[in-house]
């Protein structure tokens, strides 16, 4: 029986001590129990966890089975975690799983006999541009081959982790959000100084918190996390004369499917989005914020750590810290309310609202929650204006905007643009079409397929998307080519939203699971034209019926696929 020894109690106690309330520290608790043995999360561990943070062992063990990045069984020595999304499904990710899975002898799920390999299937691990991946216990190995594939295996039967390589494509026009990508110097304190670090920061410390709200307010910057509701407008929504702590939380839980942007910011310039969180604090009033960043991003947690500590220890943080605070694997924590709920210490599940995040938010007090990109604007609009940043893009739609592109182009990557750029620029910026185009998601799993024919005059926007009828949303952009069947990815679409709903509501948990069943039907050639009708059924209901945006991010894409290839869907049908 493992338990937790006397060091470990001692450094859970003091990253509890870090939080307004204890209760917080419960995820990364567990997750510090698990890696102390050997990447198990033992009841007796669960046990000890929750009476080192002040919990009952209930909660423990409820939140251990919420997330999936917890390992309530035993795993190998190498945990091989394979992304077969949709970008990854687009990039040949199914061969490379099925290559391991052939090499190793086991399935998924499974273990070898020596206890050496667990390999398991997961959803999106953001590294869309660079699939496929092989997540190999926290290190990243993208771009994989079968060659490829065969290395790694030989390298770590020798008992050695290779070294993770950076090998993904980028472009940039605007040169702002991206200007200090591939500038490793920039990941310190003085090299991102040089490059004129902090100098929005010292601006907006001679300001009136009202006027950088106005400025941001006035820029037009609508929220880039795929609602796209103006930022400044937000802020305006915290309560007057109210006498608790204001909290900003930096959403960096990048879980969508074809969404690998914020990745970007964070790991190639994190004092930036340290930047942009210290502003706008000023204009908010917050003394504490944090940075809710997914489970996976280990490695980039630990650079904006490493970034908050050295400014904070060179006195540019004065009286303001920030907390980055990892998650554990759950789609549904990109909502604001569910991932306020994530760092509270509890499952990752919607509130039900109003009351909104900017009245009664974390521990209950006035909250804004921003996206990473949205945040990382915020430097160029002080430092150089409000107009200068209405100079990029077109009315309403302000700014630039980074678009990650992935799928079947040549070069996928990140690319930064004004907003409003046109999609076969963007397209010719990735290299081109990798084979026949034969459809497109411009904004993320969430958001309506097109077809070839409909984004010959595309401006990759919010109007510009809302006319053709979809949506910006991330900017996840997502390339398909005529060799890929829609229905497949119909399918694959809802094994991942039925994989994540939360399950606090019936029409999300229900709805989901009825349509991966319908559309497994189809794919494998049972279904009848009454399964089509009842699906269609499904997705124009749901919208609205759910207590999250979950039920409408898979209702209205599946919608789209069958309404615009339905002759594929058709076509599969039994007698």
């Amino acid at each position: 029986m493992h338990m937790i020894d006397d060091k470990l109690k001692a450094r859970i106690k003091e990253l509890a001590g870090k939080y307004p309330d204890r209760k917080s520290a419960l995820m990364p608790a567990l997750m510090l129990a698990q890696r102390s043995n050997k990447n198990y999360l033992a009841p007796e561990d669960m046990s000890a966890v929750a009476e080192a943070v002040g919990v009952k062992d209930g909660k423990a063990y409820g939140v251990s089975t919420f997330y999936t990045m917890y390992n309530t069984k035993p795993v190998g020595k190498y945990h091989l975690q394979v992304d077969t999304n949709i970008p990854a499904k687009l990039a040949g990710a199914d061969t490379i799983f099925q290559h391991l899975s052939k090499k190793l002898g086991i399935g998924n799920h499974e273990t070898t006999a020596d206890g050496l390999f667990t390999l398991t299937q997961v959803e999106c691990l953001a590294s869309c541009g660079t699939c496929p991946v092989i997540q190999v216990n926290d290190t990243y190995y993208e771009n994989m081959t079968t060659k490829k594939v065969d290395e790694l295996l030989k390298s770590l039967k020798n008992g050695k982790m290779p070294e993770k390589k950076d090998e993904s494509h980028f472009g940039t026009k605007c040169n702002v959000l991206l200007k200090n990508r591939g500038n490793k110097e920039a990941l310190t304190l003085e090299g991102y100084k040089k490059s004129g670090g902090y100098k929005a920061l010292e601006k907006a410390m001679a300001m009136k918190p009202e006027d950088i709200t106005a400025e941001v307010k006035n820029s037009g910057l609508r929220g880039r996390g795929g609602a796209g509701f103006p930022a400044g407008v937000k802020w305006g929504f915290l309560p007057k004369g109210h006498g608790k702590p204001v909290y900003l939380i930096c959403n960096a839980d990048e879980g969508e499917p074809g969404t690998f942007k914020d990745r970007q910011i964070m790991e190639y310039d994190p004092h930036l989005l340290i930047e942009g969180m210290a502003i706008s604090s000023l204009a908010l009033g917050c003394k504490l914020a944090f940075i809710y960043i997914r489970g996976e991003f280990g490695w980039i947690a630990d650079l904006l750590e490493k970034a908050v500590s050295d400014a904070k220890s060179a006195g540019i943080l004065r009286d303001f810290d920030i907390i980055v605070h990892r998650g554990a694997g759950a789609y549904v924590c990109g909502e604001e309310t569910a991932l306020i709920e994530s760092i509270e210490g509890k499952r990752g599940q919607p509130r039900i609202k109003p009351p909104f995040p900017a009245v009664a938010g974390l521990y209950g007090c006035p909250t804004i929650v921003n996206n990473v990109e949205t945040l990382a604007s915020v430097p160029f609009i002080i430092e150089k204006g409000a107009n200068e940043f209405k100079k990029f893009g077109r009315e309403n739609n302000y700014g630039f905007k980074l678009y990650g592109v992935s799928g079947n182009v040549k070069k996928p990557g990140v690319y930064e643009f004004p907003m409003g750029v046109t999609f076969a620029e963007l397209l010719e910026a990735a290299g081109g079409v990798d084979g026949n185009l034969k459809a497109v998601i411009v904004g993320g799993l969430s958001t309506p397929i097109l077809r070839a024919d409909e984004i010959a005059d595309l401006k990759m926007d919010y109007d510009g998307c809302a006319a053709k009828g979809t949506s910006l949303g991330s900017g996840g952009v997502m390339v398909i080519n005529d060799s890929h069947s829609i229905p497949e990815l119909a399918l694959r679409t809802m094994k991942f939203y039925a994989h994540e709903s939360c399950g606090k509501c019936m029409p999300c948990k229900d709805g989901s699971a009825t349509l991966v069943t319908i559309l497994k039907r189809v794919v494998e050639g049972l279904g009848t034209g009454k399964d089509l009708e009842n699906l269609s059924r499904i997705v124009k209901n749901l919208p609205g019926l759910t207590l999250c945006p979950v039920g409408e991010a898979y209702s209205l894409p599946i919608k789209a696929m069958v309404e615009k290839f339905r002759p594929e869907f058709e076509a599969l049908l039994g007698e």
